[in-house]
Order: structure tokens, then sequence, then C-alpha cells
């Protein structure tokens, strides 16, 4: 059975369909024009959230004195400064390295999403590293910038980048719908226990 003119013009854009999944998945999506609005983005998200710092003990944990962080370890040398000498102008302290020494906690995760598939609203990202795959687990809050142009309707469509990623040993494929939940505790949905507690996606013009 083939589509009538009426029914092609109603279908929704792979862009739209994204951006409907994501946020079904509990996601919050925005549409950004330049890098610049994503360094603007997580320094305010950084700002307007608690600082959270978590700690095995039997003594009770304190944060005085900690200041904020947000990690950025794929970006980029000039996106980095950028996001650096922002950060600092607000008292943000900015990581793109060493984030086995902050698994206690990182305020914001800024990074890129490889591809974006519209059918379940799910970022892929490629992780070359360890940094990348801690700076986007162990941070309060994830911020993720998707070029438009990387969204693909499903796996399918996208099975040859898929293919390359996932050939690329011992490189990590990471696909994350919404933010992290988890039900195994007496089956009580629990959200940001075993990574962020929001997911932010900013979709980039390009």
């Amino acid at each position: 059975m083939t589509d009538t003119k009426e029914q092609v013009a109603t279908s929704k854009s792979d862009y739209e369909k994204f951006m409907e999944r994501a946020e079904i998945a509990a996601a919050k999506v925005s549409t950004i024009q330049a890098f610049e609005e994503a360094v603007k983005y997580a320094i305010d998200l950084c700002l307007e959230r608690p600082l959270n710092r978590y700690a095995i003990s039997d003594e009770q944990v304190t944060t005085e004195g900690e200041r904020k962080v947000i990690a950025a370890p794929a970006l980029s040398p000039s996106e980095y400064e950028l996001l650096k000498e922002e950060s600092a102008a607000h008292s943000i302290d900015c990581l793109d390295s060493g984030m086995r020494n902050h698994l206690n906690g990182v305020d914001v995760g800024l990074s890129y999403g490889d591809l974006g598939l519209a059918e379940t609203g799910t970022l892929v990202l490629n992780c070359p590293n360890e940094e990348l795959r801690l700076a986007t687990m162990v941070c309060e809050y994830h911020v993720c910038v998707l070029p438009k142009s990387k969204i693909y309707n499903d796996g399918y469509e996208a099975e040859e980048q898929l293919r390359k990623f996932m050939l690329d040993a011992p490189n990590y494929t990471a696909f994350i719908t919404g933010p992290s939940r988890t039900a195994d505790i007496e089956r009580v949905l629990s959200i940001g226990v075993h990574g962020p507690l929001e997911l932010h996606i900013l979709i980039l013009e390009d």
C-alpha cells in the first residue's frame, strides 16, 4: 500500500520525531545555532542546580569549599578553551581529563552526540577513551550537543555508522535514551541512580 499525498505531507521528519521521542523519554530538548550557545546553556544549568557530591563514609559528607565542575573531555581545543574561560568567569572548574579523580561527582558533563535515532529518541556516543565515558556517566546533568544532520530514522538507517563504531575496538559505543533510570530495587522506578539525573539535548543547526 502506497502513502497518499496527504499522508506524506503530514508525516513527521526524523528531526521532529527525535525531539518528540526524546522528550517522552524525559530528556529536555532545545535547538541552538552555534556552539557558543551550548557553553552558555551548560554554565547556566551548572549555576542553577545544587552542588552534589557522593562518598562512602561513616562520617557526614560536607561540600564546604567545593566548587562546581563541568567536564568536557572530547571538545576541540578551541571549544574547550572557550568553555574553560567562561567557566572560570563564573568560578566553575572545567575538566578535560583526570575523571578518575572526580568519581564522587561532576555537576555537568558536556559532550557531542555522534548519532541520534529518531525511532526511540536515542543518542549514540562513540567513546574512544575512558575520560568521555566517565564524564557522561558520573555527571549529575548531561548536556549533549547533537548536530541535526546526524539524526537518522532508526538503527537500520544508521547501520553503516554504527558498524564502524562497534568494530573500532576497544572503543565503547553508548546508547542513551533519557536520563539514567532503574527499577531493580522492589520495582520502584528511580532516576539518576546509575548515571545522570537529567539529560539535556541541544540540537545544533548545521
